[in-house]
């Protein structure tokens, strides 16, 4: 049974709880760098948390909530009431050392995407201002992108963000790459996880997470809301016809650089697709 796909702990409250220990298990020894919460929210609910040594960028994923973050009040956040609106989304960068709190003003799916932080920058918003859905890929490979955080917005100390949705029956995290040597500029190290939604929601997707010499290879069938890890290899997705597919990436490791290398099996493809 792999260790990798992590399935919500409840319908309610936080539903996901994966943290750089509990992350660590026979296949992701190593684990040290990622952390991701969620919390499904009703109108009138609650939420706080202090950051300690950790960054935290908050995603409302779906619904509404006020945010107060380091002693300041950002105010009611969120508009995309249903993720597969594909519109930017709110977003909120909090620093370690810090904390805050979210008050739900609608029902409310927020997640909670940490890594270590160094104090090099603020609480600020990051979305939806700067977030604009783009495309990438060709053909059965086209997926389409909202970077939250990632390497071009110095936003923050090493947690890199995005949301990816995949149309059905096309591929993503396509041809299959790697990240998992700190050996920058042809490599970075970053751990990688991978939340899920379906749409419909009964539906399923398939993520594939392997390396070339085959000491890791898992294939698992994700079902809404599941939680996949990625300690290492390469991770590709699919969505099967008739169910799109989307998913938040936190990504975290020694250096805020993705540098990635194909696997050469199938490297063919990108050089085609160029």
């Amino acid at each position: 049974m792999t260790t990798l796909l992590r399935k919500p702990l409840g319908a309610t409250g936080k539903v996901h709880n994966i943290t750089s220990e509990n992350a660590r298990g026979p296949q992701s020894p190593d684990w040290a760098y990622v952390g991701f919460g969620l919390y499904h929210l009703e109108e009138g609910d609650e939420v706080s948390e202090v950051t300690n040594d950790r960054e935290v960028i908050l995603v409302l994923v779906e619904g509404k909530a006020e945010i107060t973050a380091s002693g300041e009040e950002f105010g009611e956040m969120g508009d995309r009431m249903n993720v597969f609106e594909k519109t930017p989304p709110h977003c909120l960068y909090v620093p370690n050392d810090s904390d805050w709190k979210a008050a739900a003003t609608t029902r409310c799916v927020l997640a909670v995407c940490t890594a270590p932080g160094k104090g090099g920058h603020k609480a600020q918003r990051l979305g939806p201002d700067g977030i604009e859905l783009t495309p990438r890929g060709t053909g059965q490979n086209t997926r389409y992108i909202n970077n939250i955080a990632m390497e071009s917005r110095d936003v923050a100390d090493s947690l890199l963000v995005t949301e990816v949705f995949t149309p059905d029956g096309n591929w993503s995290s396509y041809p299959s790459h790697r990240h998992d040597e700190d050996n920058f500029p042809d490599m970075t190290y970053l751990e990688e996880t991978y939340y899920h939604r379906l749409n419909p929601g009964q539906g399923f997707g398939i993520q594939r997470v392997y390396t070339e010499d085959g000491t890791l290879d898992e294939t698992m069938a994700v079902k809404d809301g599941d939680v996949v890890l990625v300690p290492r290899g390469h991770h590709p997705c699919g969505a099967p016809y008739g169910y799109e597919m989307y998913y938040l990436n936190v990504m975290a490791g020694p250096l805020r650089k993705w540098r990635f290398k194909n696997d050469p099996d199938h490297d063919w493809i990108a050089q085609r697709d160029a």
